[in-house]
């Protein structure tokens, strides 16, 4: 029997792409689907979420996840990453040399327990956690088949020192924000954010999307390029950055 993407609460907003808001801290997860492979963008906050996204992508697109792309390297899109261990992952540059420093991985165990997650499940995922293999520094096209093709795009720093940004071609086009972009709260600028350089990622996420895409945000509501705008300008307010 077919299962639709309604039915496991997933969000199809183009053909062969879409999204779903995990419960808890409402972190978005992008599929798109290729021709043989599927890329799936950020990975959940546990070993057990990952898994669950995973077994839910590959009912839904009828192959196991064959790429993965994660946007930045905050816990709750992260730490699921140990269940596409056999995934081809990307990231942008430095992430993994930050995944493999000691000092990192704690704040990063830190982080998710102070906002809820148990420690053992940290514990788990942490251990697990798979490194990306592929660098992304500037722009990465990624052939996902049958004319499929995706742009990576490190197009931070911004939210954090490492931010990707995945623009998906098409009618509409899509671009997967991360947290460069939030819908349902202020943007967090945490203690790894670099304030003086976010407007300018945001400036970047429109130059690659356009006014016609939907913008697809790390939590919330799609949203449009009005919107990505009016959020670029309340940041440089907010952090004193010329317009």
């Amino acid at each position: 029997m077919t299962v639709t993407w309604e039915e496991l609460g997933w969000e199809r907003v183009a053909a062969g792409v879409g999204r779903c808001r995990l419960p808890g801290w409402d972190c978005t997860v992008g599929l798109v689907v290729g021709e043989g492979t599927a890329l799936l963008i950020d990975a959940g906050s546990s070993l057990a979420e990952g898994t669950l996204l995973r077994r839910q992508a590959e009912t839904l697109t009828g192959r196991r996840v064959t790429h993965l792309a994660l946007t930045h390297p905050h816990f709750d899109h992260v730490l699921g990453a140990g269940a596409f261990a056999d995934a081809e992952v990307y990231g942008p540059v430095g992430m993994a040399a930050l995944f493999e420093q000691h000092q990192a991985r704690e704040e990063l165990r830190t982080d998710a327990i102070r906002n809820g997650l148990e420690a053992a499940l940290a514990d788990e995922a942490l251990e697990s956690l798979a490194h990306p293999r592929h660098h992304v520094s500037g722009e990465w096209t990624l052939d996902l088949g049958t004319g499929r093709q995706v742009l990576l795009a490190n197009v931070g720093p911004g939210h954090t020192a490492h931010d990707l940004a995945i623009l998906v071609p098409g009618d509409p086009e899509v671009v997967f924000c991360g947290d460069l972009v939030e819908e349902s709260g202020e943007p967090q600028a945490g203690p790894d954010a670099v304030p003086s350089h976010w407007p300018a990622a945001l400036d970047r996420l429109l130059e690659l999307g356009g006014e016609d895409a939907l913008y697809i945000p790390g939590h919330g509501a799609v949203v449009d390029a009005g919107f990505v705008r009016g959020q670029r300008d309340a940041l440089a307010r907010r952090f004193g950055v010329s317009q």
